[in-house]
């Protein structure tokens, strides 16, 4: 996620933010001192990440205490982000749901933000602030892994998300010798208890609530 800074640069730097629409003060005037605003430097990861300026063009998640700085994706992760919207979008319609491309996520146990490459839940999601979805409100999300991202889609993610209350991640990994699709599902504190995985190409079925069979040839020529 991006966020933005609370303070301005001056006050960041310690100096007075000028004052406009007065006269200047006579030789005999007193004017009284102006003490330098300071901000409060963040304590937390969260409170970091909130304090970082936008930064357009990047995602910013915490990942297990790491923050993680990475740029949008590439085009062939970008392609399959836009056919995983394609596919998705007639269940969405059917059951009034939305789904949303690179979603800013506010992870339901801990606050912290995470960024998946595609999310599906109901329109009235509940929000974190103005701008996140908290997980345990969405249906489904999903990673497309790419070369920077193995070790945080296909490791870390899945048990976040699944601590996190999403009830469905479908990780779709075209840097899987052979490429491969799967669908985690049965959340718990330890992680999904069952994966279904497929060889990309193949069908693979989504279950309740979703209730939907996944045609992942799609993705063969992304």
């Amino acid at each position: 996620m991006t966020s933005r800074r609370d303070h301005q640069d001056a006050q960041a730097a310690g100096q007075p933010e000028p004052v406009t629409g007065m006269e200047p003060a006579s030789e005999t005037e007193q004017v009284p001192a102006v003490e330098p605003t300071t901000s409060r430097m963040p304590t937390t990861i969260r409170e970091f990440v909130d304090w970082l300026p936008e930064m357009p063009g990047f995602h910013i998640e915490i990942v297990n205490g790491r923050v993680i700085v990475s740029p949008r994706g590439n085009p062939r992760q970008s392609w399959i982000i836009a056919l995983l919207v394609e596919a998705f979008l007639p269940v969405a319609r059917e059951h009034s749901w939305r789904t949303w491309p690179e979603l800013d996520v506010c992870i339901a146990w801990t606050r912290e933000p995470l960024i998946p490459d595609f999310a599906m839940g109901p329109k009235d999601a509940p929000l974190w602030g103005d701008r996140e979805v908290l997980s345990d409100g969405l249906i489904l999300v999903a990673e497309v892994v790419s070369a920077n991202s193995v070790r945080e889609d296909r490791e870390d993610k899945p048990g976040i998300y699944a601590r996190g209350g999403v009830p469905l991640l479908l990780i779709v990994d075209p840097e899987a010798e052979p490429r491969t699709v799967s669908v985690h599902t049965d959340p718990s504190e330890d992680g999904y208890r069952t994966v279904t995985r497929v060889k990309m190409g193949e069908e693979l079925r989504i279950p309740a609530p979703v209730d939907f069979t996944l045609d992942t040839s799609v993705f063969l020529d992304a």
